[in-house]
């Protein structure tokens, strides 16, 4: 929750300090409610007792971590796409130098995905259906909106699993969490209401530089 909250406000600040481009409030309403609509469906979820002080803290640090790396993917991919580089060419760089970095891990931790046809074929549905499918979609939808807007949407994520596991699992949510979920979806419908951050900051460079696309999205 820490990372998928805190990456749109990493990605609004990377847009704000390089781009020098103004974030709509449109954009900040919709970030503000996702992270509560997160933080509501996920305390709805938390039963377990809390771990000691400093393992909260390390948690809290590499979740925020996680999310501004996030963040900059997505702003490195969209700069990319503005700047005449291909869709494919610029979310291919990035993964690429991104798998590059975690070769190791896989050759430290990679043995169990060999272990059995079970393991192997669960490693296969991840890389094609959530990674590759999920990521080209999302490379389009960069082409079409802001990195920091792109990011914002991601923030429904937490509600995926808590539909699934209401349909599938047969789970209940609790007040809390059905709370959660309705300010989720308000996030949709602020963004796909809203004029995106582009179109409001059409004297900057990048924006003019952007995909007229983005502007219509």
């Amino acid at each position: 929750m820490i990372s998928l909250a805190s990456a749109p406000l990493a990605s609004g600040l990377l847009e704000l300090l390089l781009e020098r481009r103004r974030l709509s409030l449109w954009w900040a309403l919709a970030a503000g409610l996702g992270i509560i609509g997160s933080t509501l469906l996920c305390l709805s979820k938390m039963t377990d007792a809390a771990e000691s002080t400093g393992q909260t803290v390390a948690g809290i640090a590499l979740g925020l971590i996680a999310g501004a790396t996030y963040a900059t993917y997505s702003w490195a991919a969209h700069h990319l796409m503005n700047h005449s580089i291909s869709r494919a060419a610029a979310m291919g760089s990035v993964f690429g130098l991104g798998g590059m970095l975690l070769l190791p891990v896989l050759i430290v931790n990679g043995a169990p995905l060999l272990a059995s046809a079970q393991a192997f074929s669960v490693a296969v549905y991840m890389a094609i259906i959530p990674m590759f499918l999920g990521y080209l979609l999302f490379r389009f939808g960069l082409t079409r909106v802001s990195a920091s807007t792109a990011t914002t949407i991601t923030l429904t994520e937490p509600a995926i699993p808590a539909i699934l596991a209401l349909l599938i699992v047969g789970e209940r949510l609790t007040t809390v969490g059905w709370i959660g979920f309705a300010v989720i979806a308000c996030v949709l419908v602020v963004l796909a209401i809203a004029p995106t951050n582009e179109s409001e900051s059409k004297s900057t460079p990048s924006s003019e530089k952007a995909p007229k696309a983005g502007s219509r999205a």
